[in-house]
């Protein structure tokens, strides 16, 4: 008797950029901030990824202040009832913040005690309780695409891809148990990293990654989510030399 696929859960992922001040010949300016994931890790070890992760219960709690795009908006451009979307904004935020130590809200630089990260990365604090009468800044995202892993998985995810500038102000940084390394990339030279077998990349991380290298800066590509469509992508689940892998499926 075959079971029933496993229901998928929302998630969000932030696709952060930066301008490089002096870009190496041959580049654009545009960089992204990627992470290699624990080799050990239950879903997507050893790979490459941007930063995000699951809705988390916390996060459907409201936040004292919001700036920018009303949850309704983001619902629409998502697919989503609105309190969903703003669930995976919120997740996002704290997403970001729990594992490169840039916070989307307020403005200028964070100094918050490490410990605060800790404990929100613990769950014994929420995003609302750091965020305290800081705003959460929608404002600083924009929608980007959506992807639902296949029917097939044993970990489902309905995850929202967003983009968003790196604050002035602020760095990345790798201090997450999450991954193994962390920095800055320009997205042709980890598609070239990739194509070498020097980088583990998964379909989705792959295609955004070529998506927004089409652009020659953070401006663009902020401009340019703004007129994305957004419908959800069904990559297909398929066994190639013996290995399972994603390949490009329908978009509904």
């Amino acid at each position: 008797m075959t079971s029933a696929p496993v229901v998928p859960k929302p998630a969000a992922t932030v696709v952060l950029i930066r301008d490089a001040p002096a870009p190496p010949p041959g580049r654009t300016a545009l960089q992204v901030f990627l992470q290699r994931r624990v080799a050990g890790m239950a879903f997507a070890g050893g790979m490459t990824v941007f930063p995000g992760g699951s809705v988390d219960p916390s996060d459907h709690v409201d936040v004292p202040r919001w700036i920018g795009p009303d949850p309704t908006t983001w619902g629409e451009r998502f697919g989503h009832p609105p309190a969903l979307a703003a669930a995976l904004v919120k997740a996002a935020v704290r997403e970001t913040y729990e594992e490169c130590g840039v916070l989307l809200a307020g403005d200028g630089p964070v100094n918050l005690p490490r410990e605060v990260r800790t404990e929100l990365v613990a769950r014994r604090t929420t995003l609302t309780d750091l965020l305290g009468e800081r705003p959460l800044r929608a404002d600083l995202l924009r929608a980007w695409s959506r992807w639902i892993t296949p029917p097939s998985s044993p970990r489902r995810y309905d995850t929202a891809f967003l983009v968003a500038r790196l604050p002035a102000a602020q760095d990345a940084d790798a201090h997450t148990t999450e991954a193994v390394e962390a920095r800055w990339w320009h997205p042709a030279e980890a598609l070239e990293h990739w194509d070498a077998g020097d980088l583990k990349l998964m379909l989705p991380t792959q295609t955004t990654l070529r998506e927004i290298d089409e652009y020659p800066d953070c401006a663009a590509v902020l401009a340019g989510a703004e007129h994305r469509t957004i419908e959800p992508i069904h990559p297909e689940l398929r066994l190639h030399d013996g290995v399972d892998i994603l390949l490009p499926g329908d978009v509904s």
